[in-house]
């Protein structure tokens, strides 16, 4: 039977979790390169843009002039299924924005520990 939400895999999620998003705040692009899983399947759909593939997602990464910035998170939810596989969803809002945003993480664990397999993040609510 498939174990749902084990105490010890959802801790080394979470940990990888907060891990990345520290590396988004400060702008730590080897991070951020470093928790996706490095293939050319890997998938990260952006506010503005589609990402297919690890080159690109790292290119993306080298490119962006955002630098590092703050962001409140609420409603965060990670849920695992079995010890290998799981989903992490959380709600932020960016300082300085008035538009809250959304994303989500697909996760498995690989040889070389657990990595981002697919990301979507999104702003809610319409432009005006």
């Amino acid at each position: 039977m498939l174990e749902i939400n084990r105490v010890d895999v959802v801790a080394e999620v979470r940990a990888v979790f907060d891990r990345y998003e520290r590396a988004l705040l400060s702008n730590d692009v080897a991070t951020m390169n470093e928790l996706f899983w490095a293939s050319p399947d890997t998938i990260r759909y952006g506010v503005g843009e589609n990402l297919y593939g690890i080159d690109q997602i790292a290119e993306f990464r080298r490119n962006r002039k955002t630098g590092p910035f703050d962001r409140e998170l609420s409603n965060t939810t990670i849920t695992t299924f079995g010890a290998d596989f799981a989903v992490a969803n959380t709600e932020y809002q960016r300082a300085g924005h008035d538009r809250p945003g959304r994303e989500s993480k697909t996760l498995v664990r690989t040889d070389a520990g657990w990595r981002i397999v697919a990301a979507h993040v999104s702003l809610i609510g319409e432009t005006v």
